[in-house]
This record gives C-alpha cells, structure tokens and sequence, in this order.
C-alpha cells in the first residue's frame, strides 16, 4: 500500500509535547488481549508515543510491577480486576471506559470496553486528554455513544469526480478504478477519532457505472477497503440504484413486489455478504430527480425498503432509505405547489409500515441544506419510524468550503428545536436518541467535505465542520463551546490569542455568511447547477419561477395554514406560531409568509431596509473575520496561515458581490433607496 501523497493530518497531527517525563511512566502496556486483535489500538499508541513523547511502548502479556496503560475489553478486565463485573451496566457495546487505578502500589490507567471498537474510540480519548495535557491522576471516563449510527456519506464517483465536493477528487475511486492507498487508512484514523462507524463510499445518485459496484469485480477490491475500515469499528455502505435489477441482472422490471425482482437482491446481497462479511447494508435515493424508485410500479417507498431490508436482515444489514423526495418539474408558478411539502407527504402516511431494519434519512429541513430553514417536520411526525439526520459538512450553499462557515452553531439550534409531539421536551435530539418515541436504530449522516486536496478538506478552518460533526453524533448534549476549543488546541495548539481569536471566526461566521447571502429565511438566489454566486432569479429546473416568487410589491412564499398549509405539518404551538407573521421567528420570516417590502420588523426597520442593511453588515463583518486572522500571524504554521488568508481575501470579494447583485435587484424591483444613503449597485 503505497502513499505518494502529500497531506496533512488535520487535529492527529502528533507534534512534539512537553510533558513526556510526565508520561513516561506509561510507556510499560499490558495487553490482556490477542496482539492482532488490538493492533490498530496499539499501533496509534506506538505512533503517538513515539511522535509526540519520543517514547517506545514496552508490551507485555502479564502484569509487571511498574506504573502501565492495560487495554483489554471487559470481559478480560473482570478476570483480573473484580470491581470492573460492576463496570459492565455502565456502558454499551461502543461505550469505554478509562480509569486511573492502583494495583499493589503502582499507578495503573485502564482502558477497556465491551468491544475492540470501543477500545478504539478509548484510545483514541486518551491520546487526545494527554495532549490536552490534562491530569492523568484522576481519569474516571465512562462514555457512551447516545446514538446508534454515526455515518460519513460520499458523494464521489468512479471517475473520482464528487458530487458537491470542494477539495480536490475522491480519495476512494480515479478513472473508474478503486483507489486503495495509505490516506484511506489515515482517513479511517480520523474518523475514528471522531467516533465515526459507517461510511458510505459512493454518490447517492448513482450513473450507470456507479451500478457495478455491486458486482462482483468491484466487491473484490472493495473488500480491502472494507477490511481497512473494520479495523477502525467502520463499517463500509454502498449508494445503490434502484433498477440494478434492470441494469445488472437483465430483468424487465425492478418492482419491489416482483418475486423475480426480490429474488434477484436477495442474491446479490448474499453474494455482497459472501465477499465482504461486515458489510453495513444500501443507502437509497429512489423517485427524486431523476432516480428510478417503486412509485413508477405503483408501489410504496415502503414497498420498495422493506423488499431490500428482507434481504439483508439475516446478515444484519440496514436499508438506509433517504427522504429527500419531490417532483422536480412541478409547476412553480403555481401558488398551492411547494416542495417544502413533499418530503411529509410522502413519508408521514408510512409510518409504521418500515422494517426494523429501514431507516429514514431526513434533511434537517424541508428544502436542502438551504443556510437557513425551518426543521423538517418529518422530525416529530414519524412515531414508529427509525430516524437519521442527514446533515451537509460539505458546503454546497454554505460557501463551497471557499468562504469561512461554521455548521456547528445551525445544527446545534436543529438538535434544540423541540417538536413538541409528545409535548414539551420533545426535542430533536431526544427524538434521536429514542427518548420521545423509543426508537433505537437512529442516527447521523454527514454529507462528506472530504477530498484529496493537501488539508483534506479545501480550506484548514472547513475541518471544524468535520470534526464538529462527529463530536455531536456523539454526543448530541455536548457544548459547542469544549468542541471548538479542543478542535483549536489540537489543530492549531494552545496559544490564549489563537483560541480566542478562531473561536470568534467560528462562532460568528454562518451568522455572517447567512446576512451577506440570504437573511431571513429567503435561501436559495444562488446560481443553478453549481449553487454558487449570488443569482436572484436562479432555479433549478427550467423557467418556472423562482423559489421566492418576488415581485414589486412583496416576496417570500405564503405556507401558512391559508397559503400552500406547510405549517398544517407542524404540531402545536408551531402551527400557530408559524402562521402568524408577527409571532414567526423573523429567522425565517420569508420562508413561511409573503411580505410587502414595507412590513415593519421587531427592530422598527422596514423589511427592505433590513435587507439592504444586513448586506452591507455582513461584507464589514467578513472583513473582521480576516483581521482577526492577521492578529494571529506568526502564531500559526505559516503553510496554513496563507492558505487560510487566501480564503478570506475570496470570502472579502464575493460578499461584496452578494451584497452589490442582491441589493441592486431589490432596489430595481421596489425602487425603493437605502435610507442610509449608500450607493446600493456599482
């Protein structure tokens, strides 16, 4: 396995610490465990004890009478240690546990689990507390992942070309060849740092090519992958096309209540299994944008999983089935049409109707990844129906991973909303860790920001995303606040300025982003087809419409209960909420209703003022974003510092055309001036 590549290691950069005589008391490691069966736990330990400390681990079979790390799983911990039988109703099969204890005078750590997996992610924490330089005195951590699925989605194609992808081709596939490298193992180390377990390898919109994958010649190759990844407790998934029937096996049809059709997929699964033994199951995009799916057999979205899930059930794989559903071509000027709907409309009539082992994936909101929506009601109406987020870490309508945008902040206030379906309390987070309606196989899907550019992810400060969003799949309760600092001390180090000046870029930059873009729920404006730049008028499929319905006298979309009825899909209080125009979160305030240009906001502004002013606010605010980056010159590599200062010198230029095309349209639409005076186009 070759690694020819040059790229950095994101927050695994093991540098040199300062305190290895502090640590070299923990260089002796009993292993209570098959050497081969830990050897990824063991090799990261060798790694970073030898980068960071300068230190080789001693291993050893038995205890000694010296200071020692033991790493074993519990079953193993209990046959030398008898408090740890108590330790067992403590965690869960990916759960660890890590404890300073004492055997015969000496200082011993312990890190154990019920599984090698969760020895990994154990490992992995007490790499990451030392070079915090946290105490080591005192571990008592007991951590337990709150959700059962914790997935990294692909958009990348055989050609190595991705889909939404703004750092560089596939790490994974070139010229329609599976790519197996050195990176991939380092890319599986990271994501297991992160507490990553499943990843799906391929586009969800799977071309012709990419429906091979399942064959034969491809599962072969794909197996080392798989190997690769299963070492680290991930779990590899394949996007598959609907019609594979079709296209592969040379039937007329691909109906999911076909027995031949059925047959067909029960044995290419069994020919998946058969090849690559932990294989995590399908991920399907089916009747959405061109996708083949059951409705063209007159059949169910239920119908259709339940016929894959049947077939992978006696090797306990899952049919990951995406939500993102709507007709692409309806009729946009249609005042009653909106796709915000879609998605519960087609969804909610079927719940209870999935197998066990079907699970949902639903867009944080109704529309797609928009910097600012409402949170789908699918959350909160889908009682019997297992759940995963998906979330977007690559920057589709976010700045492309060329403009500074922290996700962590939107998806914190996604996992507060609280649905209210079982009444107050019933938040989004609960609702996935099966506290609201008791379902157990939900989750996370992050759509990947990863590529094969030098940082990984395009810009050095998109890495937060990533890292961000596999500490809330962790940990849904976790504060933003611990995730951004550890993220900073472990990328950039522990210098008082870095960390205060890259937590304010963090903190404020989707808030900055979303006013030089587009406030107050209005989304979209971007250019068709690259989703970028700003394009007041742009949409997607062909002319009919644009998603704001502006015209001289108002904008936005009426989804009240007398409009398009979207806000019917909410339980109370939001229904009422939403339908009033002076009680709706002005967050989203063109989103759910259509407002004259004059409406008078809660600040006293009209709203055209509003908008005029939070373009100009957000070009001033990107500029601060670069001044606090220049305070922190010869603090940070200087490698990285000028990647990241090119960035900024971009994100500068093109809030100012956001903030020149948006203003100017509004101004020759209403003809109405900035009251401030300013000249609003070029």
């Amino acid at each position: 396995m070759e690694n020819l590549e040059k790229y950095e290691m994101c927050w695994l950069e093991y540098k040199p610490l300062g305190n290895k005589e502090y640590c070299k008391r923990w260089e002796n490691i009993i292993v209570l465990e098959n050497y081969y069966d830990v050897k990824p736990c063991l090799k990261e330990l060798k790694f970073f004890f030898q980068n960071s400390l300068g230190l080789d681990l001693k291993y050893h079979k038995n205890f000694i009478d010296k200071p020692s790390l033991i790493v074993g799983r519990l079953e193993k911990i209990k046959e030398v240690f008898k408090p740890a039988e108590d330790w067992n109703k403590l965690i869960n099969d990916e759960g660890f546990i890590i404890k300073t204890l004492y055997f015969k005078e000496n200082q011993r750590i312990i890190i154990t689990g019920k599984t090698f997996n969760s020895l990994i992610y154990g490992i992995f924490e007490l790499i990451k507390r030392i070079r915090l330089k946290e105490d080591l005195n005192s571990l008592n951590i007991i951590e337990n992942p709150k959700v059962k699925f914790r997935m990294i989605n692909h958009w990348d194609n055989l050609d190595g070309t991705i889909e939404r992808g703004y750092a560089g081709n596939s790490i994974f596939f070139k010229n329609n060849k599976i790519i197996y490298s050195e990176r991939l193992r380092d890319y599986a180390r990271l994501l297991a740092s992160i507490g990553i377990n499943g990843i799906v390898l391929n586009n969800v919109n799977v071309k012709k090519k990419e429906v091979e994958l399942i064959e034969k010649h491809y599962l072969k190759k794909l197996l080392k992958i798989a190997k690769l990844f299963g070492d680290y407790g991930i779990k590899i998934y394949l996007s598959i096309n609907f019609a594979s029937p079709i296209y592969l096996g040379g039937l007329i049809t691909a109906d999911p209540l076909n027995q031949d059709v059925a047959l067909w997929w029960k044995r290419k699964v069994e020919e998946i299994y058969d090849i690559i033994p932990n294989f995590g199951g399908f991920l399907v995009k089916a009747d959405s944008e061109f996708n083949p799916g059951p409705h063209i057999y007159g059949r169910t979205h239920a119908d259709g999983a339940n016929m894959l899930a049947e077939a992978l059930a006696p090797f306990n794989g899952y049919v990951i089935w995406r939500a993102f559903v709507y007709n692409c071509m309806q009729d946009w000027r249609d005042t009653k049409t909106d796709r915000a709907k879609a998605a519960y409309d087609n969804f909610k009539p079927l719940d209870g109707f999935f197998d066990d082992n079907v699970i949902l994936q639903i867009k944080y909101g109704p529309m797609d990844f928009q910097v600012r929506e409402p949170v789908s009601p699918l959350f909160g109406a889908l009682e019997k129906t297992n759940q995963i987020l998906e979330l977007q870490i690559t920057q589709e309508y976010t700045g492309q991973q060329i403009h500074l945008c922290y996700l962590g902040t939107l998806w914190k206030e996604i996992l507060e909303f609280d649905t209210y379906a079982r009444g107050e309390g019933s938040k989004v987070k609960k609702i996935l860790k099966g506290e609201v309606f008791g379902n157990k196989n939900n989750g996370f899907a992050g759509v990947s920001n990863v590529g094969n550019s030098v940082n990984w992810t395009g810009h050095d400060l998109a890495q937060a995303n990533l890292w961000t969003f596999g500490k809330i799949s962790w940990n849904l309760d976790e504060s933003l606040e611990r995730i951004i600092n550890e993220w900073i001390k472990l990328t950039f180090g522990d210098d008082k300025k870095v960390i205060e000046n890259i937590s304010y870029m963090l903190i404020n930059s989707h808030r900055i982003y979303e006013k030089y873009t587009t406030p107050l729920g209005l989304g979209w404006m971007v250019n068709p087809g690259n989703h970028f730049g700003p394009n007041p008028e742009g949409y997607e499929y062909s002319h009919w419409g644009t998603y704001h319905r502006a015209d001289f006298k108002a904008i936005g979309v009426d989804r009240t209960s007398r409009g398009t009825g979207f806000t019917l899909q909410y339980h109370h209080p939001w229904r009422e909420i939403f339908d009033d125009i002076e009680k709706c979160p002005e967050d989203l305030l063109l989103f759910f209703h259509r407002v004259p240009y004059d409406f008078k906001l809660k600040s006293g502004k009209i709203l055209l003022q509003f908008i005029y002013d939070s373009h100009f606010e957000g070009v001033e605010e990107a500029e601060k974003l670069k001044e606090k980056w220049l305070e922190l010159k010869g603090k940070i590599d200087k490698e990285k510092f000028e990647r990241v200062l090119e960035k900024l010198n971009q994100q500068i230029k093109h809030a100012k055309e956001w903030r020149d095309v948006i203003n100017t349209y509004f101004y020759r639409k209403t003809g109405i001036p900035d009251e401030k005076g300013r000249k609003i186009y070029p």
